[in-house]
């Protein structure tokens, strides 16, 4: 096609700017130097079931964090919106979950992240949160991206399923064009076939060249996506296997998805890591990073 020829793309619409305030935005980049300074875990459950067990498993995670000498970001949904059914627990929706997540932010003292998945949705939730995560199946979405690095915050961008390691870097410029240079990677693994995912580990060489903290989700990628029809399966006993090798490659953090008993969580369960297993596997996890830190 001859490109001369090619018509002008229209110019995005410029999203209404979250104004969090100086010290939120001060907040924003010294969380930032920390991520990108020492080794951390985002977890989490995957969706707000409720708020009494999202606050219990922020302070479990503060704990095995702390423990491990890791810094933590806790994580949750307040609308799972890509669920593989119509009849799929979403979460609280926006008001609510927010509200929760604010809670949790104060009572727990950690740094919290959740996803968006529409451009009006970045100007409320980044008024509360501290990281904007962007789902891997709408990674390429301008609108969307360009929206959430108007925020100031942070913006956690999860590698499509169907994109290679070198593409990413238009998603992460996409962000950086607003002038906000706090953007994060995540690893999640890529389409195997159907219903499936494998995790090429060279993806962590190739985005580091992106210079932004790379990020290992290791619970997604021991996903097995619609495999159960109305749901996502899952191999939870690979999400160790998956943390480590991470870790070997390169990554700067992990994120899990944690449930005190996965077996009855309303989303993503089947992947998800056992609450009670979480100490052990970051106490390992930190061993590792001091390992290849030092120069391994």
């Amino acid at each position: 096609m001859d490109t001369q020829n090619r018509a002008t793309p229209p110019a995005e619409p410029e999203a209404e700017t979250a104004q969090p305030g100086e010290n939120s935005r001060r907040d924003s980049t010294a969380l930032y130097a920390l991520l990108k300074k020492r080794p951390f875990i985002i977890a989490g459950p995957c969706v707000l079931e409720s708020f009494e067990l999202a606050l219990s498993t922020a302070l479990a995670v503060r704990e095995a964090a702390e423990a491990a000498g890791l810094a933590a970001v806790f994580k949750s949904s307040y609308d799972k919106a890509n669920r593989s059914s119509v009849s799929g627990f979403r979460g609280p929706g926006q008001e609510l979950g927010l509200e929760w997540l604010a809670r949790i932010r104060e009572e727990s003292g950690l740094p919290v992240l959740t996803d968006i998945h529409e451009r009006e949705e970045a100007i409320l939730a980044a008024k509360t949160v501290d990281i904007l995560q962007i789902p891997a199946l709408l990674s390429r979405q301008t609108s969307l991206l360009l929206a959430a690095g108007q925020t100031g915050r942070i913006v956690n961008i999860k590698k499509g399923q169907f994109l290679s390691p070198a593409e990413m870097r238009g998603s992460l410029e996409k962000v950086r064009s607003t002038g906000n240079g706090l953007v994060m990677a995540t690893e999640r693994g890529s389409s195997f076939g159907y219903n499936n995912l494998v995790v090429d580990m060279r993806s962590f060489g190739v985005m580091r060249e992106f210079d932004a903290p790379l990020i290992m989700d290791a619970t997604h990628a021991a996903q097995l996506p619609g495999s159960l029809g109305g749901s996502s399966g899952g191999e939870r006993r690979h999400v160790p296997i998956l943390a480590r090798a991470a870790v070997a490659a390169g990554a700067d953090g992990i994120f899990m998805e944690c449930h005190p008993d996965p077996d009855r969580a309303l989303c993503d369960g089947p992947n998800s890591l056992r609450l009670k297993d979480l100490p052990a596997l970051l106490k390992t996890l930190s061993a590792l990073w001091e390992v290849c830190r030092a120069g391994c």
